[in-house]
């Protein structure tokens, strides 16, 4: 019989694919990885694999990659101030490729020639998926179900799903398609296709309602040591656990919320909600760090760099070479990007309210109109006269 390893989450889309590829005639290996989903919300991966394995796989590989994810992927995007069309700090996005490598892996380990995903036609992550996983080995096929069976809505996946009793988490009143990770949790479907409706409560997952957090602000001071988040308040952390960390704090003051109308890769806008507590913590304050430690044209290049980074991620070319190079250059930028940043979390918001670095570029006396005013204002008019000389006619 043909193997197949499948990319499995748990949820409607791939339960139902481990019956339809058994149905086409594959011996089923689901693969579920864990990318921290799990870490305050319960979820039971005993559960997932049972749930695999009623839908009808063979096997049930389940791996714990949340340092590796951690490590090798978000810190990455971290220092590189990646985040797509300003809104969007590529949660799932960086969690595919990391997918596609262990896909591949257990692939070559089960001796299966090809590969699946749950992913849909008008889906980025179909694209990452399948482009990663062919830039590690072209050899290999892929099968993306949901591209090509007879259901024409998450309905009709639904009402396949309870005619084999294969247990979701989904009902036809609350149909969203939700992907999570220790870095974010990307929510779409439903009642948020509508873009008139504002995204309702029971849609959040880990973050409270700006209106109904504490009226009182919450001050947080984050370190950093070379671009690498060491210590909140003072108390050192595995980078890990300083995110899991940071997930509850801002959760609970309602900070990481995102609604946001996005181009998505293969050309059509979709409207998806997102809740990054963490993420957005650490890319506020890092960024605001580096423009303490970073001079002015290094500084504005990086927002250059950034952005095509951001979009390197979101495409699915996190295993191109120019993302790689650009990884070199984001490293050397962070030589000195260390100091603490102190952040003011208030009912959803996040904001910079002090900053301490030894490498700091500010200068008090250049900057201050105190009288310790060091800045020698003469200066002025012939830098003025220099820098408009060449937009004189």
């Amino acid at each position: 019989m043909k193997k197949v390893v499948l990319a499995y989450s748990g949820g409607l889309d791939t339960s139902c694919a481990v019956r339809w590829l058994k149905e086409q005639g594959y011996e089923v290996i689901c693969f579920v990885a864990d990318l921290g989903q799990g870490l305050g919300s319960g979820e039971d991966f005993g559960a997932i694999e049972e749930r695999a394995l009623s839908a009808g796989a063979s096997k049930v590989y389940i791996k714990d990659l949340q340092d590796e994810f951690v490590e090798d992927f978000i810190l990455p995007a971290l220092k590189a101030n990646a985040i797509y069309e300003g809104k969007y700090l590529l949660a799932t996005a960086l969690g595919r490729p990391l997918i596609a490598k262990y896909l591949v892996q257990i692939a070559h380990k089960e001796k299966a020639d090809t590969v699946a995903h749950g992913c849909t036609g008008k889906g980025n992550d179909q694209v990452r998926f399948e482009v990663s996983t062919g830039i590690l080995d072209p050899a290999l096929n892929i099968i993306a179900p949901v591209r090509v069976w007879e259901f024409k809505s998450r309905e009709e996946e639904i009402e396949y799903a309870q005619m084999y009793n294969i247990p979701i988490d989904v009902s036809k009143k609350k149909p969203y398609s939700i992907d999570r990770n220790i870095w974010g949790i990307s929510i779409e479907a439903g009642v948020l296709e509508n873009l008139e409706t504002e995204p309702p409560e029971d849609a959040y997952l880990i973050t409270k309602s700006p209106t109904h957090v504490s009226t009182y602000p919450k001050y947080i001071e984050v370190y950093f040591q070379g671009g690498v988040p060491k210590k909140i308040d003072g108390k050192a952390y595995k980078l890990t656990a300083l995110i899991s960390h940071l997930n509850e704090i801002g959760g609970l003051h309602g900070v990481g919320r995102t609604d946001l109308v996005e181009n998505r890769l293969v050309g059509i806008k979709s409207r998806e909600i997102y809740e990054a507590p963490a993420a957005t913590i650490l890319y506020t304050a890092h960024k605001e760090l580096e423009s303490l430690v970073l001079d002015r044209e290094l500084m504005h290049f990086k927002e250059i760099a950034s952005l095509k980074y951001s979009e390197l991620v979101y495409y699915g070319l996190w295993f191109s070479h120019l993302k790689t190079s650009l990884d070199a250059f984001v490293n050397s930028t962070q030589k000195f990007v260390t100091g603490s940043i102190k952040l003011k979390l208030f009912k959803g918001s996040c904001v910079p309210v002090a900053r301490k670095s030894s490498f700091s570029l500010y200068k008090k006396e250049l900057s201050t109109y105190g009288k310790e005013d060091k800045f020698n204002q003469q200066l002025a008019e012939g830098f003025i006269k220099i820098w408009g000389m060449p937009y004189q006619r």
